[in-house]
C-alpha cells in the first residue's frame, strides 16, 4: 500500500514519530556503543575498508528501495546543494567510518571509549571557531560532569588505573577522527531542505563511492573479506545499527536541539557498554559503575537543557 505520491505510509509514520530528540540521541549512543566492540572484534578478520564500504552500501541500497520516491522528488534540491552533501559524505561517512575501523586495528575499544569523550568538547570548540557559537556555562558544566562520570567508569573508581592505559599511533587516528566527526556535526545546520531519508541516502551513496577505491586497493594488497557467519553478522550489525538507524537518529536529534546540546549524549556510550556487558555477558556491576552512570546522566541533563545558542540552528 502506498500514498498518492507513492511513498510508503508506514515509512512516513516512522519518520514523523522521530520527534523526541532525547530518545533519538540516547538510541544513537546505544547503537554506536556496540560499534566499538564489534569493530575491534572484527580486527584481523574483516578488512577495515571493506567493512566501511559495506557499512554504507547496504543502507544506501535499502533506502533506495523504500524511499526512492522521496529521493527522486528531492533530486532538484540535491543537485543544487551537491557541495554540502558531498561534504557530509566525506566527513561523516568516508573519513569518519574508515578511520574508525583503521584505528581499531591498532588500539583497544577501551581507549576508543576514553577518546570518544573528547567529542562533546570538540563540537563546542568547532562550533565556536567556525560559526561563532556561544557556549554557555551550563553546557560546560554538564560536559565536565559527564566527562568525570566517564573517567570514573574507565578508571574503575581508581584514578591510578588510568596510568595503565597505553596509547599508540592508532589512538592518534581516533583523536583525528573525533575532530572529523565534530566538523560533520556542526555543519549539519547547513543541510538542504530535503527529506531525512534523502539526506541519509546521499550520505550513504557518497560514502560508498568514496570508500570503494580504497577497499579495492585493500583487497588487491591481500586483505580480503572471507564470507562466513561471523563476517555476515559483523557487516549486518554495522550496516543497520551504527549506520542506518544511528545516523538517522543523530541527524534528526541535531536538527531538533543542535549539535552543542546533542554532543554530551555521546557520553552515554560507556554506560551502555557496561550495561550490555552486565546483561549479556554476566559481568559484575560495581559501585563505581553506578556513580559513573549518575554523573553522566546528570551531566547530559545539564548540557542538553534549553538555552543553548544553536538549539534550532544546527
Amino acid at each position: 500500500m502506498t500514498t498518492m505520491d507513492g511513498a510508503r505510509p508506514w515509512l512516513d509514520r516512522m519518520v514523523r514519530a522521530l520527534g523526541n530528540p532525547y530518545l533519538l540521541l540516547a538510541l544513537t549512543s546505544l547503537f554506536w556503543s556496540g560499534n566499538h566492540i564489534v569493530g575491534r572484534a572484527a580486527g584481523g578478520v574483516v578488512p577495515p575498508l571493506a567493512l566501511s564500504t559495506l557499512r554504507w552500501f547496504i543502507p544506501s541500497a535499502l533506502l533506495w528501495i523504500v524511499a526512492r520516491n522521496h529521493i527522486m522528488r528531492d533530486w532538484p534540491t540535491i543537485r543544487t546543494h551537491w557541495k554540502i552533501l558531498l561534504w557530509f559524505g566525506v566527513t561523516g561517512g568516508v573519513l569518519f567510518t574508515s578511520l574508525q575501523y583503521v584505528g581499531l586495528q591498532y588500539t583497544s575499544a577501551l581507549n576508543v571509549s576514553v577518546l570518544n569523550s573528547l567529542v562533546p568538547v570538540l563540537i563546542l570548540a568547532t562550533g565556536a571557531l567556525i560559526f561563532r557559537d556561544r557556549v554557555t556555562r551550563l553546557q560546560l558544566t554538564g560536559i565536565l560532569v559527564s566527562s568525570v562520570g566517564v573517567i570514573v567508569i574507565i578508571a574503575h573508581g581508581d584514578l591510578s588505573t588510568l596510568r595503565q592505559l597505553a596509547f599508540n599511533w592508532g589512538d592518534l587516528i581516533i583523536v583525528f577522527n573525533m575532530a572529523v566527526f565534530s566538523i560533520y556535526a556542526v555543519y549539519l545546520r547547513l543541510r538542504p531542505a530535503i527529506h531525512p531519508l534523502s539526506l541519509l541516502f546521499m550520505l550513504g551513496a557518497v560514502s560508498t563511492v568514496g570508500t570503494l577505491p580504497f577497499a579495492v586497493a585493500e583487497s588487491l594488497a591481500g586483505y580480503t573479506l572471507t564470507l562466513n557467519w561471523m563476517t555476515v553478522g559483523v557487516v549486518g550489525y554495522v550496516a543497520i545499527f551504527p549506520s542506518l538507524l544511528a545516523y538517522a537518529a543523530w541527524n534528526r536529534g541535531v536538527e531538533l536541539i543542535g549539535a552543542n546540546r546533542a554532543g554530551p549524549y555521546l557520553h552515554l556510550i560507556p554506560v551502555y557498554t557496561a550495561a550490555l556487558g552486565y546483561t549479556l555477558l554476566g559481568e559484575h556491576l560495581y559501585p563505581f559503575h553506578v556513580l559513573g552512570f549518575v554523573l553522566i546522566l546528570v551531566g547530559v541533563y545539564l548540557a542538553s537543557r534549553k538555552g543553548a545558542p544553536d538549539a534550532k540552528a544546527a
